[in-house]
């Protein structure tokens, strides 16, 4: 008698699992039984975190106290945090500043990108698709800077920039369906018209190459409560390009971004650098547990994450094609690898109530209205196992 479809997956998810060099990043985070498949809207936690975080409380504050700023490198985190994440996002150091909200630095960095694109450029391109923070910050960094808002589908950005166009805002991945844009392409395109490209990487830093200074990026800005998995409300950084730092005007200049922030002189004078997308005093707790988070990466090649995550994301659309029946669900995640992040998107009837089954089943995804569930692979510690048991339960589900 052939074997079940189940057995097949078991054991090649078995097969796998033996084959892969990923494999010991999983003992570094705190796992149970359950099949974690959300680090995509909140990271895993990493093992050695709560006791570096104990530190800080304990002894950096609780002893130290005041002296910290200078003797725990507390005044130097935002920057010296910047210059851990930049090999993940392909950056070289001086270039990201670690600080604030992804919603914050989406608006400083549009507001900015206007103020160097320069008199004549009246325009910012959005991607339509966009997360909705991006889309309400967009509408009002351009009600700021006078200029007009033009919302658009990524795949006509080409088509849509002009001499008027100033700046123009792009997500790598998009959230609900998990499709990966050209950013080298976009990128160049935006530069051939004249115009200042900013990029939000939510979803893409941590589980795939970026290449910022590659592809020449002017300005990008992350999460890193996601893949980089931070923590809930990890501060989100901002990158400038290198050749635009000193033309990097910001619309919440701070004391913190000043050239002297001691100085508490009436007039502002930026400093140099990244350091000028600095605004107030660092929320050095939930910075220095990004801090210590980052520690999973050390000796972890990108290249090697991403090949993980598109062979975990290949086989639950191969588990989930042998499990559920042909209509069950519908894939909204492009099956071309050059258009995948690291997540698969399924839409399916009452999806909201499908979700809430699978985590009470052990099974954590998440579900956006109205009908889509969404499975985010973090390489660093989802297995094969762990996807063949995702789309077993899946479809388990689906059928009572």
């Amino acid at each position: 008698m052939s074997e079940s479809p189940r057995a097949l997956m078991a054991e090649k998810a078995a097969k796998l699992d033996a084959a892969d060099e990923l494999a010991s990043t999983r003992e570094q985070f705190v796992l149970d039984d359950v099949v974690y498949l959300d680090g995509n809207s909140l990271g895993a936690l990493p093992a050695h975190v709560p006791d570096r975080v104990a530190d800080v409380v304990r002894r950096q504050w609780g002893e130290l106290r005041i002296r910290s700023w200078d003797e725990s490198g507390w005044w130097t985190a935002p920057e010296r945090i910047g210059d851990r994440i930049a090999p993940l996002v392909g950056a070289a150091p001086g270039q990201i500043v670690v600080g604030d909200s992804t919603s914050v630095n989406v608006f400083k960095a549009l507001v900015a990108a206007v103020r160097i694109a320069g008199e004549g450029r009246d325009e910012i391109v959005v991607d339509a698709t966009t997360f909705p923070t991006d889309g309400y910050i967009a509408e009002s960094a351009a009600r700021m800077t006078g200029c007009t808002l033009r919302p658009v589908d990524p795949a006509r950005v080409r088509e849509a920039l002009g001499e008027r166009t100033a700046a123009v805002l792009l997500n790598h991945v998009d959230y609900r369906t998990g499709r990966l844009h050209d950013l080298p392409a976009l990128t160049a395109a935006v530069r051939a018209a004249g115009a200042v490209s900013v990029w939000d990487l939510c979803h893409s830093a941590g589980a795939l190459p970026v290449g910022l200074d590659e592809h020449g990026v002017d300005l990008a800005v992350g999460c890193t409560y996601k893949y980089l998995n931070g923590g809930p409300g990890s501060p989100a950084y901002l990158y400038v390009r290198r050749a635009l730092q000193d033309v990097f005007d910001s619309p919440l200049p701070g004391w913190n971004s000043h050239a002297e922030p001691f100085g508490m002189r009436g007039a502002y004078e930026p400093a140099a650098g990244a350091l000028r997308g600095r605004v107030g005093t660092p929320d050095i707790l939930s910075m220095l547990a990004l801090e210590a988070a980052l520690d999973v990466w050390d000796g972890v090649p990108v290249e090697a994450v991403r090949a993980k995550s598109l062979a975990l994301t290949d086989f639950f659309l191969e588990c989930v094609a042998a499990y559920v029946p042909q209509g069950g669900v519908e894939s909204l995640t492009p099956a071309a690898h050059e258009e995948r992040g690291s997540q698969v998107a399924l839409r399916c009837a009452d999806a909201g109530e499908v979700m809430r089954r699978l985590i009470e089943r052990g099974v954590v995804g998440d579900f956006r209205a109205p009908d889509v569930l969404r499975f985010g692979f973090t390489p660093l510690y989802v297995g094969f196992a762990d996807t063949e048991r995702a789309a077993r339960v899946l479809a388990d589900t689906l059928s009572r």
